[in-house]
């Protein structure tokens, strides 16, 4: 498998090596703290929302790898979506469903692209996007009403369940876990295989690295956790599956590969998922990747490609 990326052991380090000058890595690192700047998306401060997400895309433009692979948008009726697939041979009976991240308050086809692209080159797969609808704007549940028709799209096309694994970063990896819940609550079959990265599993919030790595995480913050589901959930019950599946019944789910980085206050909700889907009785491996932040797949750096290289076996192992 082509390796695109470079060698990082911190955060730090990793910045300073993911481009070819110093001005490339401060506008990456300034595009990600401003993504997860937002204090109070509810607050109606839809001006500050707006330049959340204008700097996710520029994210999701410094990482995006540049050779390898197209990118095909087009429209599902209202719904934006893309096809990456590999430009050398590839399988074509397999696909990857991909959820983007991004709190359930920002989050488009631009961010999508970077784990996209290198989903597609690492497993050979062709990856379907989708931009689905976000808060404040639009509430639970109309991000999972646009997951199941991106699901049903992908059973339009003739593709079986058993040929398709669902994918998905941060919230995108909730969105991946409640899509099942969905679709096994009405009797169809499951997808091959679960991928999440960094997966936010429990919006109550009750996992210990809520608190004690606080000062570890680079990226997120308790109080950006708080505003986000506050803007998508409302006065919801936290303790909904629909918003918290760790909290669900979790039998008879696909395979799972969870990837999360121990510096992250969302480590709890990996941690925790692994435990649950294992007393559920359901493959799942845990794969914990020392010094690293929030969704660190998405950077350049050496233990990025690894875990991506990982997941491309997990997938061959199936």
């Amino acid at each position: 498998m082509k390796k695109l990326w470079f060698t990082g052991q911190s955060f730090s380090e990793a910045a300073e090596e993911l481009s070819v000058n110093e001005k490339a890595a401060q506008a990456m690192l300034a595009a990600l703290k401003t993504v997860h700047s937002l204090s109070a998306p509810t607050d109606g401060a839809l001006e500050g929302l707006e330049r959340q997400r204008q700097s996710q895309n520029i994210l999701g433009r410094l990482v995006s790898p540049e050779l390898g692979y197209s990118w095909e948008p087009f429209q599902l009726g209202s719904m934006p979506m893309a096809w990456a697939r590999p430009e050398c041979g590839h399988d074509r009976h397999h696909v990857v469903l991909y959820c983007h991240g991004g709190g359930y308050t920002s989050g488009s086809l631009g961010y999508s692209r970077t784990l996209a692209a290198k989903l597609s080159e690492v497993t050979g797969y062709e990856v379907l996007s989708f931009e689905y609808r976000l808060a404040p704007e639009y509430h639970f549940p109309a991000p999972l009403e646009d997951a199941m028709r991106a699901w049903d799209y992908l059973m339009y096309q003739g593709y079986g369940a058993e040929n398709v694994t669902v994918a998905g970063d941060s919230a995108g990896g909730n969105l991946a876990l409640v899509l099942c819940r969905r679709l096994k609550a009405a009797g169809r079959r499951m997808p091959r295989a679960l991928l999440l990265m960094s997966p936010w599993t429990d919006m109550t919030m009750s996992g210990a690295s809520y608190r004690e790595r606080v000062e570890s995480d680079p990226m997120l913050t308790p109080e950006y956790i708080e505003a986000v589901r506050r803007a998508y959930a409302g006065d919801r019950d936290l303790q909904d599956p629909d918003l918290s599946p760790l909290l669900g019944d979790l039998g008879s789910f696909p395979p799972t590969l969870i990837q999360v980085g121990d510096h992250e206050i969302l480590y709890s909700d990996s941690a925790s998922l692994a435990a649950a889907l294992r007393a559920a009785h359901v493959p799942c491996r845990l794969e914990v990747s020392e010094g690293m932040w929030h969704v660190f797949q998405m950077f350049p750096i050496k233990k990025a490609a690894a875990a991506m290289e990982s997941a491309a076996r997990f997938l061959l192992e199936l």
